[in-house]
Formats: C-alpha cells, structure tokens, sequence
C-alpha cells in the first residue's frame, strides 16, 4: 500500500453509510429466504385403510375350478363284450370294437361249425355291449333249422329274425337284459331234442348249454345209460335249477 494511504481512514459518509446498511439487512434478508426455502415442509399422510379378512375376495385356482367342474365320468370303454354260443369253433364271451357287426363276432369266435344256421341272423346287425347271439343247427334231412338261431340284445328287445319262429319274438325286462318271451329258444315247429340220439353239435346249440356242457351230457348217457325223465339232467354237472328249467321245453326222452 503506498505511504500516502496507509494513515487515511475510510469515511463513506451519511449517504455511503445507509447504502451499506441497506446492502447488509438485504443480504440477510436473502440468506433468511434461502435457508428457510431449503428446509423440508411437513405435510399430513392420509391414513393407510385396514384390510379385514372377511373383505379381501380369493380367487380359486385353476385347478379347483377344473376340478368343479361336473358332468366329467371316466371315458367310455370303445369296446364292447358279446356272447357267442352253439355252433362255433370257440364259444363265449369275446371283446370287439364298438360298432362290429355280428359277422364279425362269428369271425371272432373261430367262424361257424357244420351245419350251423345262418338263415335266422342278420349278420350285417350292429352288436352293442352284452349281446348275445346264438347259432343253432340245421336238421340235414329237411334243410330246415333244427335250433334257430337268434340274436339276444342287452337292454333292448330283439325282433323275431328270418328262419325262427313266433316264440322267438322277445320282450324287454324293465331294467334289465331283454330275452325271449318263454325265456327260452323253442326250435321250429316245437321239435324237440332227444337227449339220447342228440349228438354233441345239437346239445351245444341248446342255449345257456355250450360245449363243456354238452360233454358232460353225452359223458353222463355213456356212463348211465338211456335218459328216462328231463329231470335227470339235473345229475349233469354244470346244470342247476335254471337252466333245467329252461331246457324242460326244448328237450324231450
């Protein structure tokens, strides 16, 4: 600092004074206005609302609905089970694709035996589950059938088929699987069978017999002899009150 200013002193005067004082409380003013601006508000938070259990909707899952869903049963069997008997190479039950035919079911069984007849079926018959269709046998002298044969249906009646007879015409049981009027197949004209000339072909045929039964009635006349009564194919294994009763008609000493 030069000489001359070092023992000066500083005098701004009234006017020069006021400027600073005013300069001095605005910088305050401005310091005041900023600190204040920087500092956090405190506002009010709304209330949080209280969900209750009883108000909060669960939505089920996909696999409860599936499983809610009703009408769903197991899935249908495509097959169907019918029954064979007489004059087959291999009578009983056979299972066959839903919508064969009883062709088919002869196929199935190892086809016809000699003799068979085919005149009483139609074997172009759609079969459903639990038919039964029976060949009979035909009489070789007069060419005519000597059992018909006949097509049982399960749970529906039956018409009465070309080549069998008036007592052939079947009734449907309520609930239950339709059979035959007299609940039995009386061959054509009421001939019946002579169970000691009757060969083991004619025997099978008979229905409800079959050809283990048929055996063991030719097995029975070799061991006894001659029949004397109907009433002793009781004495037959394999044939118990029913099915003698449904033979009585069709079968004769």
């Amino acid at each position: 600092m030069p000489e001359r200013f070092r023992d000066a002193r500083l005098d701004p005067g009234r006017r020069g004074a006021l400027v600073l004082g005013l300069v001095g409380v605005i910088a305050v003013v401005l310091t005041g206005v900023m600190v204040l601006r920087d500092q956090p508000v405190a506002r009010a938070v709304p209330p949080v609302p209280v969900l209750r259990a009883e108000n909060i909707a669960v939505q089920p899952s996909p696999t409860a609905v599936v499983a809610a869903v009703p009408g769903r049963g197991p899935t249908p069997s495509a097959d169907v089970v019918v029954s064979v008997v007489g004059l087959v190479e291999r009578a009983g039950l056979h299972r066959m694709p839903d919508g064969s035919r009883i062709a088919d079911a002869l196929e199935k069984a190892g086809g016809i035996q000699e003799g068979a007849d085919l005149a009483g079926l139609n074997l172009a018959q759609r079969l459903a589950d639990g038919d039964q269709v029976i060949v009979g046998a035909t009489d070789p002298r007069a060419g005519q059938p000597r059992l018909g044969s006949i097509m049982v249906g399960a749970g529906r009646a039956p018409v009465a088929l070309p080549g069998t007879t008036g007592s052939h015409a079947a009734s449907s049981k309520p609930g239950g699987a339709s059979t035959t009027a007299s609940n039995t197949a009386v061959p054509p004209g009421n001939a019946r069978i002579d169970l000691n000339t009757a060969t083991e072909a004619e025997l099978d045929a008979l229905p409800g017999v079959g050809p283990v039964t048929a055996k063991a009635i030719l097995a029975w006349r070799t061991t006894n002899g001659r029949f004397t009564d109907v009433a002793q194919l009781g004495e037959v294994d394999g044939i118990g009150p029913a099915r003698l009763a449904r033979l009585r008609d069709l079968v004769t000493t």
